[in-house]
């Protein structure tokens, strides 16, 4: 008679459905995931910013180098490499007269020195002719 008597009563289990699980794990996937994309998101964006400024640097430091020199530049194109955060940049500056003779116009743009297509950074800066 016991043994009827627990049979006719099922007995409550208690955790988790294999259904509850699977579903748990989903979530949890999912979150991951998108955890990892936004890290490594965040990783490139603080790479292009690095890089960005190091370039932005790099113009400056031609503009200034280009208004420390004894000779007042002449117009056209000059090109060149520049390190800077332990890296090598391109740089091309276009050197154009204005409508006021007694100023140039230098336009600098920086370039990766493995990719010369687009420029990072492109600065303009204007050099007024040294007084004699």
């Amino acid at each position: 008679m016991h043994l009827l008597a627990s049979m006719a009563k099922p007995q409550r289990q208690t955790g988790f459905t294999l259904l509850e699980v699977l579903v748990a794990l989903a979530v949890l996937a999912l979150a991951l995931g998108t955890l990892i994309k936004v890290g490594g998101d965040n990783a490139n964006n603080a790479a292009y910013l690095r890089d960005k400024t190091f370039a932005h640097w790099v113009a400056m430091n031609r503009i200034s180098e280009l208004r420390l020199e004894e000779q007042w530049p002449a117009t056209g194109r000059r090109r060149g490499d520049s390190e800077m955060g332990n890296r090598e940049w391109h740089w091309e500056a276009e050197i154009s007269a204005t409508s006021d003779k007694a100023i140039r116009r230098i336009e600098v743009s920086i370039f990766p020195l493995e990719q010369r297509e687009n420029p990072l950074v492109r600065r303009i800066g204007f050099l007024p002719e040294p007084q004699r």
